[in-house]
């Protein structure tokens, strides 16, 4: 890519800032002609031109097709170059390692996954995430990095890119996620929480981009990702939707986090687990008794063993949904989304939870509030956090960080500003 000095930040503004906004009006498929650029922004054809020009010297823009004709010869559209850089992808959560690489459109070129104890400690798990990582990249040409985005299973400062008393993550508090993966890829990092790269994703999934949705995620543990017009809602300090440390009411659970009470410790994973093993142990007929005797129990055993029946396993699932359905009737009530989305290794028990969290829902919440709600499962994709992600490092690069390194033809850990 050439670079042309009388574009860098701060010089002709005019000039970069309807650079800026002819690729991202290609970019995301708004204006693809010079033609529509002009009628969009208004600029003349000798300006187009001249801009369309730039971006495709610098290296954003290319010539694609001809479109279709209005009556003269056709125009030729212009397309977004996607291949040019790579977004890389790591979703971790409680017990796996999921990693993947996309195009600067989203697009997930590869992925891998392992099981992983994030227990092992921030060293280790960053080890294990690079190795993963170069086993992907491995595998295709090389091109250079644009962005990396690092998903936690506890709740982040996204501002620091830094995991907050993490209560499944022992050793993660305050350690520095984002510097290790910026020196290895010498690209711009975000470090968020999993729900939120979840949330994210069910946004692209739907290519909805003002959606007001609520993705809560039911794994080992509990937490939810709050989109708002589209946009993420982190709160002041990155904490917003970590639902999970709610105090249900009349429970006196030890949590794992230290307090008493939580939703995670009545509903998550890991309380179900707790829950089903203990009824064994009472004696309680149920097919997870002979699972128990081939290693620990896992709340996908729970899942299966109710979607085949088991009254133990449904009683659990349902119990988890009722408590579950009042915190985020909650949510409801104070957010007002347009659709829930329920996701987690939860999700596979089906209408068995999903029945309950629905009736808890409707019968705790305004009725505004529901009056055009839906309430529905994840797709349930193992890619979901790694488009999440991409989404995430694509809303960084080209809606808040563009304008300082746009004239660079690439963004670097420098020119990355402080997130918004």
């Amino acid at each position: 890519m050439t670079t042309d000095s009388t574009l860098r930040f701060g010089a002709q503004t005019d000039e970069v800032t309807s650079l800026l906004r002819i690729v991202n009006l290609v970019r995301t498929g708004e204006a693809t002609t010079r033609p529509e650029i002009g009628k969009v922004t208004g600029l003349g054809r000798g300006v187009v031109s001249q801009r369309v020009d730039q971006a495709i010297s610098i290296g954003f823009l290319g010539d694609g097709d001809f479109g279709a004709s209005s009556g003269g010869r056709a125009p030729r559209t212009l397309r977004f170059r996607s291949e040019q850089g790579r977004i890389i992808i790591c979703a971790l959560g409680a017990a796996h390692i999921r990693v993947g690489i996309t195009a600067l459109d989203g697009d997930v070129i590869d992925h891998a996954h392992r099981t992983w104890d994030i227990a092992q400690g921030p060293v280790k798990t960053i080890n294990a995430v690079m190795s993963l990582v170069d086993d992907v990249l491995r595998k295709h040409p090389e091109v250079p990095v644009w962005g990396v985005v690092v998903g936690l299973p506890g709740p982040v400062d996204f501002a620091t890119g830094q995991p907050v008393a993490p209560p499944i993550m022992p050793g993660w508090n305050g350690f520095d996620v984002r510097t290790p993966f910026e020196e290895r890829f010498n690209a711009p990092v975000w470090v968020d929480n999993d729900s939120n790269l979840l949330a994210l994703g069910e946004r692209a999934r739907r290519r909805d981009s003002l959606t007001d949705l609520i993705y809560c995620k039911i794994g080992s543990g509990v937490g939810a990702g709050l989109l708002s017009k589209g946009r993420i809602h982190r709160g002041a300090n990155g904490a917003a939707g970590d639902i999970g440390h709610v105090r249900v009411s009349d429970s006196d659970v030890p949590c794992r986090c230290g307090k008493v009470g939580c939703l995670e410790a009545v509903a998550g994973g890991w309380a179900l687990v707790r829950d089903a093993e203990q009824a064994i142990k009472d004696g309680v007929a149920t097919s997870l008794a002979g699972r128990t005797k081939k290693g620990a129990l896992n709340l996908e055993d729970i899942t299966l063993a109710a979607q085949a029946g088991d009254s133990l396993a449904i009683g659990l699932i349902q119990k988890s949904a009722h408590v579950a359905g009042e915190t985020i009737s909650a949510l409801v009530n104070m957010f007002n989304p347009g659709v829930i989305v329920i996701g987690g290794a939860i999700a596979s028990a089906g209408e068995v939870f999903l029945a309950e969290v629905r009736q808890r829902v409707y019968e705790l919440s305004l009725p505004l509030a529901t009056r055009d709600l839906t309430i529905t499962l994840s797709v349930n994709d193992e890619r979901e956090p790694l488009r999440g992600g991409a989404e995430l490092a694509r809303e960084q690069l080209f809606d808040i960080t563009f304008p300082r390194w746009f004239a660079d033809g690439h963004p670097s850990p420098e020119r990355e500003a402080v997130p918004a």
